[in-house]
């Protein structure tokens, strides 16, 4: 694992052929991702990116608390 500002370089991971990967231990060590935990995928024509549900959720709901005000 590489970082740099609060930026990470995990290393490659490899696609299975269910589709599935394997989010590597460094990665789930600092992000706190555990086994049975619910990721939310978002993406753009440059790439991918998983959030906890639980941050997503957080991050909804702070954008529509500012829409009520």
């Amino acid at each position: 694992m590489q970082e740099k500002d609060g930026k990470y370089i995990f290393g490659v991971v490899k696609v299975g052929d269910k589709g599935q990967i394997v989010i590597p231990r460094d990665a789930r060590k600092v992000y706190n991702i555990n086994s049975g935990d619910t990721l939310v995928m978002l993406g753009d024509e440059r790439g991918i990116a998983l959030l906890k549900s639980e941050v997503f959720q957080g991050l909804v709901g702070q954008l529509m608390d500012g829409l009520t005000k």
